[in-house]
């Protein structure tokens, strides 16, 4: 690695944080005023609240990570084009959807025209025994699922920021560890720093939500680093790695979408059947709640550090395996209910 790159890298995080919080800071009498997120079915919180905070966190982003792509030592700029214009046009489709919801199918088709430009400039092969068109059309299926499961997850204070500030950070590490190539890791370091520059904001009892200005550049943006960490480390760990990092929310967002689907629900409408959101009703706190996953995301992203450090078909079975009984372990939690209070028990 160039030796100016670490540093670089490792700047790119304090001027992201910094950015996105003093945007927070000029925007908030604004959103307040004209983006309050009222209580509906899918709500946690039970107050008009302002959102819109992810157009601080898009901002930083991009504009970061556009200002740093001018060092030679990151390069890819091409690739940053697509990527930046396609995470700025779902942060507008999700800006107007936050102001005026927009019909289901037209939300779709928008994400789609975006993920699929994203998608076909991307370099490299993942199944390269499938015809690259085959290959390709799976990648645009996997983004947009990607990019909505990161807005079906944005439904409680810190869940965003419990799940992708472990999984940017971890990318970053890889990326000073020689794993992912420059302008991967550099997009991983921007990201991390917008979002830890928003987490005051969102902090329970939330002041901001970041909305779906936010939650669908997040997850277009972090697919895309998926892609590349998976691609760059060709082995069956760097797949497992892909996978590992999201898991939690891959496996809550999945499992409730396909058990709606069973219960022939509308899966378009709002709702609060999530696993993370059942944990609420039975009694979780908040904090508790996104303390959890965030600790479960930390142990998540040390195996996803072993398959691809130790690569071996017996260490990414054993990470899989155990990234999997960690997962359906805090998704069994979340949906119990609380043991009743026996009989006779003494009552505060």
């Amino acid at each position: 690695m160039p030796s100016a790159l670490p540093t670089i890298l490792l700047l790119a995080v304090p001027l992201a944080a910094a950015l996105s919080a003093g945007l927070i800071l000029r925007l908030f009498p604004l959103l307040q005023r004209y983006a309050l997120a009222r209580p509906n079915a899918r709500s946690s919180h039970t107050v008009p609240t302002p959102q819109g905070g992810g157009i601080a966190v898009v901002t930083a982003l991009v504009t970061i990570s556009g200002l740093l792509i001018a060092a030679p030592e990151i390069g890819g700029r091409p690739d940053w084009i697509w990527l930046a214009g396609c995470t700025l046009a779902l942060a507008v489709l999700g800006a107007v959807d936050d102001v005026r919801p927009l019909p289901a199918g037209l939300r779709l088709v928008a994400q789609a025209v975006a993920v699929g430009l994203l998608v076909w400039h991307l370099d490299g092969r993942l199944l390269s025994d499938l015809p690259l068109g085959l290959e390709r059309g799976l990648a645009l299926v996997a983004g947009l699922w990607f990019v909505n499961l990161t807005n079906f997850m944005d439904g409680l204070d810190w869940m965003i920021v419990a799940e992708f500030v472990p999984v940017s950070g971890a990318l970053l590490l890889f990326g000073l560890a020689g794993l992912l190539p420059p302008l991967p890791t550099l997009m991983a370091a921007c990201l991390l720093g917008a979002l830890l520059g928003f987490a005051p904001f969102n902090r329970p009892v939330a002041k901001l939500f970041l909305g779906d200005v936010g939650a669908l550049p997040i997850g277009l943006v972090t697919a895309w680093l998926l892609w590349h960490l998976a691609v760059a480390n060709d082995s069956a760990g760097g797949l497992a790695a892909a996978l590992l990092l999201p898991l939690i929310f891959l496996a809550d967002a999945s499992l409730t979408l396909a058990a709606r689907a069973r219960r022939r629900e509308r899966i378009w409408e709002a709702h609060r059947s999530h696993f993370y959101q059942q944990a609420t009703v039975n009694g979780l706190s908040v904090p508790g709640v996104v303390g959890r996953v965030f600790a479960i995301n930390l142990a998540l992203a040390a195996l996803a550090a072993a398959t691809l450090f130790w690569p071996s078909w017996p260490v990414t079975l054993a990470a899989l395996a155990a990234g999997l009984a960690l997962v359906a372990a805090l998704l069994r939690r979340f949906a119990r209910a609380p043991a009743p209070a026996s009989e006779g028990a003494a009552h505060p």
